[in-house]
């Protein structure tokens, strides 16, 4: 198997979680290697993604490092076994790979949770404003760029056609920006409406009446693997996406998540709160 050039999040995340288990047993990577039988310079190459590694062998590591939980264990073997390309490889090296780590996340996750403050999540923009955003970039995107980086966050969007927990905490600040001129925000008021209604979204408002809040400059999703040692936290940035993946991170993530949904209004109350928004364009 030929070394990957350009590993995925998702192949960097297999090989960090497997040096994670090495170096809490306290194996040397030469130790590992004489495991599998393979030179010692193939398990760096697994830890950093550049190398593939089957499921068996997942396994068999996992047992020698020691570790005992087998849902852990199961899904690395899984995520070791992926060999069909997903959707987003379409893009590849049309678009940033970090945009693309982000569909590969939300493809596997099993709940995601999005606090923005000054734009709609783009699962929930309509074409037409998240056309007026992408016009924003400075410098200027090129046409083809442009057009990209559209069909894949309206291609994304089919996440939430499946039953996976979603749930957007927003700020009005992002509701009352009119990207694209007050039509365009009226119809993207009543589309995150209309989402609203969804059995497996949830969308909840922080008012400015809500003063001051903890991480107020920032975006973050917290997306729930399906065992949480493999959760991820995805912060949007102006140079691009940033992926965190440190246990200390994510528990600071989940408490500001906690605190500020303990901001927000109700689901029924957020619901009336962006008909009066969208009243008043």
């Amino acid at each position: 198997m030929p070394p990957r050039s350009s590993p995925t999040a998702r192949q960097q995340r297999l090989g960090a979680e497997l040096r994670k288990l090495r170096e809490q047993s306290g194996m040397s990577a030469q130790q590992a290697a004489a495991l599998l039988g393979v030179d010692r310079t193939r398990i760096p190459n697994i830890e950093s993604g550049r190398f593939g590694i089957s499921p068996e062998r997942v396994r068999t590591l996992a047992f020698n490092y020691g570790c005992p939980d087998t849902g852990l264990v199961d899904l690395l073997a899984a995520m070791a076994q992926e060999r069909d390309r997903g959707w987003w490889e379409e893009h590849r090296g049309l678009l940033p790979p970090a945009l693309l780590d982000i569909a590969e996340l939300e493809h596997h996750a099993a709940e995601l949770a999005t606090a923005v403050t000054t734009h709609v999540p783009g699962l929930l923009q309509t074409e037409e404003q998240a056309r007026a955003v992408f016009d924003t970039a400075v410098p200027p995107l090129p046409g083809p760029d442009l057009e990209a980086r559209l069909a894949l966050r309206l291609r994304r969007q089919e996440t939430l056609d499946r039953p996976v927990p979603y749930e957007a905490v927003i700020h009005e600040a992002a509701l009352r920006m009119q990207f694209g001129g007050p039509k365009v925000a009226r119809a993207q008021l009543e589309h995150i409406l209309e989402q609203s209604e969804r059995a497996t979204v949830t969308v909840r408002v922080i008012p400015f009446a809500a003063g001051g809040f903890p991480g107020a400059g920032q975006s973050f999703t917290y997306v729930s693997a399906p065992v949480p040692q493999l959760d991820t936290v995805q912060l949007d940035s102006s140079h691009g996406s940033i992926l965190l993946d440190a246990d200390m991170k994510l528990r600071r993530y989940l408490g500001l998540l906690g605190r500020l949904r303990g901001l927000a209004l109700s689901t029924a109350d957020s619901r009336a709160f962006i008909r009066s928004i969208a009243q008043d364009l």
